[in-house]
């Protein structure tokens, strides 16, 4: 049975307050509405096209009259580009609606004792702050509004950019992006031009053909640039040309590889990068240590912000230099490393194996001795004999991916019962779910949001944990 389609116009409209997943919402009728882009006090005009029972969905038809706070985004691309919803949003005001969603996933939705949340820490940088961006190809770029599809030369007809809101096969081609700074819209801009020059074909999402299919751009505070390029099939003389060329026009490019990716999806985690030109990693540094960054590795993406968030971790963690921690989810080990001054022994586990190759270098190349690091599962990894084997816990730090923790790895923690626990956490609603668990034998004691991403509903939260009766 097909879907009924609503198409209802909402006039007038005065936007309320900031919501979930990036959205503001209002009251009509007696029906919450949500809609992306819009500032409370914003008088709009709406376009529904969702209607629940107790809900409707919309986009801004008119803005009538824009509210006071409203700020001009300063993104080119800011509504139709899927990313940074929040650009019209006071700072100030995206920082306490972060700390309301913390407040609200786990106090009214997780119903869980917690003390007085803390302001969110903000970002040293609202823009240019992520040091790593993935643009994807398109054969036929996202057509905007007012476009005639016909009137389009071929030579524009290809898109490389970001993915557009729900839908996995557009791309929106992007003039500027704000979140990196230069050369990540330099070396984007050469790689089209080249591409169209040369007759390069561009990645047909749905059909799985074309050549040329996306571009990591990492950098770091130093200014050095690790590029990735990923291609559908093997041509040499085309690849070769169009690497020598970026690595000519761009002297900061130190790293330079490519993938052969013929699968559908574009995850690069199962395919082989193949250095063609420069340094097998690029560095940053954090605190006087110093992390490689491999093609693989996990890494925060705000590298400033990410000195903050590990520093709270740390503060957290209240420890004297007696304690052996385990750091799970480790990613390159960094909190494991930035916590080690103040630890007897640091326990790092994570699942991908690159990364415990990178946290190996990484603690060795700093002289750090007091770190282990292991790969695998975390479910399997992590049990009641590898706790006998390297000591039990007095502190464990776990910073997991978005999906939390899985219920086996919960039951082991609280079967080692460590005396204290930091729970770093990009997904408060998971996070929130675990700590239910977690709580049955411990106090949550600090809760600290930190904002990683700027001008996006996401939000970092750390808690402390104390085991109850200490």
């Amino acid at each position: 049975m097909s879907r009924k389609k609503v198409d209802i116009l909402l006039e007038g409209v005065t936007i309320e307050a900031v919501a979930a997943e990036g959205n503001a919402l209002a009251h009509v009728d007696g029906m919450v509405v949500f809609v992306p882009f819009a500032v409370p006090g914003d008088v709009v005009d709406i376009r529904v096209f969702r209607k629940k029972k107790n809900y409707m969905e919309g986009r801004i038809e008119r803005i009538v009259r824009p509210s006071p706070e409203r700020q001009e985004p300063a993104c080119p691309h800011f509504g139709v580009c899927g990313g940074c919803k929040w650009q019209p949003l006071p700072y100030a005001m995206q920082l306490a609606a972060k700390r309301q969603q913390v407040e609200d996933q786990l106090v009214r939705i997780g119903h869980l004792n917690v003390p007085e949340i803390r302001p969110t820490l903000p970002s040293e940088r609202i823009y240019e702050y992520r040091n790593k961006l993935e643009y994807s190809a398109s054969a036929k770029r996202w057509i905007l509004t007012g476009e005639d599809p016909e009137a389009i030369p071929p030579e524009d007809r290809p898109g490389l950019g970001f993915h557009v809101g729900k839908f996995f096969d557009k791309v929106l081609d992007i003039k500027q992006c704000r979140l990196q700074k230069e050369p990540s819209n330099a070396i984007r801009l050469f790689i089209k031009r080249f591409c169209i020059e040369h007759g390069a074909s561009f990645y047909d999402i749905r059909e799985n053909t074309g050549w040329f299919r996306s571009v990591f751009v990492r950098s770091t505070e130093q200014g050095g640039v690790m590029l990735i390029l990923c291609f559908g099939y093997e041509d040499q003389p085309l690849r070769e040309a169009l690497l020598d060329a970026l690595s000519d026009q761009f002297p900061e490019i130190v790293s330079l590889y490519y993938i052969i990716n013929r699968k559908v999806n574009d995850s690069i985690s199962d395919q082989d990068c193949i250095l063609y030109k420069g340094q097998d990693a690029i560095y940053e540094e954090m605190e006087g240590l110093r992390f490689r960054i491999g093609p693989k590795s996990f890494y925060q993406t705000n590298t400033l912000q990410a000195e903050r968030l590990y520093g709270v971790a740390r503060e957290f963690a209240a420890l004297t230099g007696t304690e052996t921690v385990y750091d799970l989810y480790t990613g390159t080990g960094t909190i494991a490393q930035f916590v080690s001054r103040k630890a007897a022994k640091v326990i790092g586990i994570e699942y991908v194996p690159e990364a415990i190759e990178d946290a190996r270098a990484n603690a060795a190349a700093n002289g750090i001795t007091n770190c282990e690091f292991f790969a695998g599962d975390m479910k399997d990894v992590l049990n009641g004999q590898f706790i006998a084997e390297h000591g039990r816990p007095d502190v464990i730090i776990l910073d997991p991916p978005r999906a939390g923790i899985h219920p086996d790895v919960a039951k082991v923690i609280l079967d080692a019962a460590p005396d204290r626990m930091v729970y770093v956490s990009c997904n408060p609603a998971s996070q929130a779910r675990d700590l239910a668990i977690l709580c049955r034998d411990y106090e949550i004691t600090a809760v600290q949001p930190v904002d990683m991403f700027p001008h996006t509903q996401h939000v970092e939260n750390v808690c402390a944990l104390k085991r109850r009766g200490l």
